[in-house]
């Protein structure tokens, strides 16, 4: 992957919480991230993930600003009713998709 990488979490809600969390412990160091996050069924192979669902969370992150965490639609929609506070960033055409795909920044 570069020099990104792929985590996986139990729940959206965790996944959002480390994005933020690893984007505000690396702003000390001058440093920012681009987080972009997608939840769907996946493959394992070895030691490996892949899947639509790995295709559009890279997707998403590419999208994504410095400093930012980017989500789905998706994962918005699973955390509904969390304290997690969402930017809409419209919707976008994603490399690989026929339909267009609605992004949120979530927000500390």
């Amino acid at each position: 992957m570069g020099d990104g990488f792929l985590a996986t979490f139990d729940g959206p809600a965790r996944s959002i919480r480390c994005a933020l969390a690893i984007n505000e412990g690396v702003e000390a160091l001058g440093l920012q991230v681009r987080a972009g996050l997608h939840t769907g069924e996946v493959e394992m192979t070895d030691d490996d993930l892949s899947g639509i669902a790995v295709n559009i969370a890279a997707r998403v992150a590419t999208m994504a600003k410095p400093g930012q965490v980017l989500v789905s639609n998706t994962v918005r929609d699973l955390v509904a009713g969390s304290s997690i506070r969402f930017h809409d960033e419209g919707s976008h055409s994603l490399k690989g998709l026929t339909e267009n795909v609605r992004l949120f920044a979530a927000e500390r």
